[in-house]
């Protein structure tokens, strides 16, 4: 091997060639680790709760794909799902039995959906879910509320928390300001702002509410008791539909999604994530009524040549397969220790914290209140949450490289991978006190 090529298989040379072919370096902005500083790692494989970087490096990811790996890397059962659909094609522009399959096993789990489209990503649900409600409803105004992140649709980004929070301009403007440049003021013009965890009164202009039921893109902040039944009363009250963003909460806080967590029914639920098993797949659904004005039955169009691909439907369907009612209190127990752990360890090293769990979702806020909205969240300390990262990477733990992600244990986390998060966890903060960090 060549010194050149030697210097572009290093995580430092891969950066700087990526970054001649690719803007910043990668295709999503987070991983360009401009939130935390430094050089992002490649990851060249992965397997149950580890990935390997280029540079051979092993680490423990409690990234696991922002949520769409639940049963851990490369799970055997999904692998040999996706290669027996390889073998007899990858994409046909027709449809297949699986996409049948796979919406049929959504529904099941999800009797809200008595309707349900594929899609091909998180984003493309969200989108064709509000048009959808537009066109179901005959209105323009949807409402969404400060810190939910919805995808990167035109209409929702705005306010949207994740890495959109590290960029916007104006993140305390009272009202609708797009999140990015290229986003005309008229694209947000009909979206209304809202703060979390406060139900808004709605006229009936109104055509949705679109909502993370528990916010995971803020941090990690959950519902205040009545607020999603609040949200249900209000829409019924002005005719407008309740929209549940349920790509990172759907199957994985149960069976049901959120949804069945807090027993309200929304109108149209959107999906992604642990529905493709890793791969790209998007889904959104909801009474028949509506999704039927769905082309091409009804007069609202949406299509997608990759919708329904038969190497996302097997590893969907055989993901759903791993999650059993056992499995779901194997997440949930797991995720509990996890959080409790973490934050005793650096409550004891002197690092105040909240780590809130939800299900099988954790969250890490740097400050001294479990936040209740995206002002809240907003509090978190990302200094501190930046020195504390690369602690943890240097010895051997990825957290995603953003203060305002969470963390996705799955059942690859078992009690002895979460024994050893907790001690690289009570080291490194140990080590970010010392250096004062704080």
């Amino acid at each position: 091997m060549t010194s050149d090529v030697a210097a572009t298989t290093t995580n430092a040379g891969l950066f700087a060639r990526a970054q001649e072919v690719i803007p910043g370096g990668v295709n999503s902005p987070v991983r360009a680790f401009r939130a935390v500083g430094g050089t992002p790692y490649f990851v060249q494989r992965a397997l149950g709760p580890h990935v390997w970087d280029a540079e051979g490096r092993r680490l423990l990811d409690l990234v696991q794909s922002y949520g769409a790996i639940i049963a851990g890397h490369a799970h055997p059962v999904i692998v040999e799902a996706i290669q027996a659909a390889a073998a007899g094609g990858t994409s046909y522009g027709a449809p297949t039995e699986r996409e049948v399959l796979l919406a049929e096993e959504i529904r099941s789990r999800v009797p809200a959906c008595e309707r349900v489209r594929l899609v091909s990503s998180g984003t493309e649900a969200t989108m064709s879910a509000l048009r959808m409600a537009r066109g179901a409803t005959g209105r323009d105004r949807i409402v969404k509320f400060a810190g939910n992140y919805h995808g990167h649709s035109d209409s929702l980004l705005a306010e949207a928390g994740s890495a959109v929070a590290l960029i916007e301009a104006d993140p305390d403007h009272p009202t609708a300001v797009p999140g990015s440049a290229g986003v005309p003021a008229g694209a947000v013009a009909d979206t209304v702002v809202v703060p979390y965890n406060q139900v808004p009164t709605l006229d009936e202009t109104v055509a949705c509410v679109i909502v993370e039921p528990v916010a995971a893109n803020m941090g990690l902040v959950a519902p205040v008791p009545g607020f999603l039944a609040g949200l249900r009363r209000e829409c019924d009250r002005v005719g407008a539909l309740l929209i549940f963003d349920e790509v990172i909460t759907g199957f994985r806080l149960g069976r049901g999604g959120a949804q069945e967590r807090y027993g309200v029914t929304p109108d149209l639920s959107c999906f992604g994530k642990v529905i493709g098993g890793g791969l790209n797949v998007g889904a959104f659904g909801g009474r028949a009524a509506v999704m039927d004005q769905l082309a091409p039955l009804g007069p609202v169009y949406q299509a997608g040549t990759l919708s329904g691909n038969p190497l996302a439907t097997a590893a969907g369907l055989a993901a759903l397969s791993l999650l059993d009612a056992e499995a779901y209190d194997t997440l949930a127990g797991g995720a509990a220790r996890l959080g409790q752990g973490i934050e005793a360890a650096l409550t004891a090293a002197g690092i105040g914290c909240r780590v809130p769990v939800e299900g099988a979702l954790v969250g890490l806020h740097l400050g001294a209140e479990v936040p209740v909205d995206y002002d809240g969240a907003r509090t978190t300390d990302t200094a501190l949450y930046a020195a504390l990262f690369h602690a943890l990477l240097d010895r051997g733990v990825a957290l995603a490289p953003g203060p305002y992600e969470i963390l996705f244990p799955g059942l690859a986390h078992d009690d002895d991978v979460v024994d050893e998060v907790l001690s690289v966890v009570a080291e490194a903060a140990t080590a970010v006190v010392a250096v004062g960090a704080r």
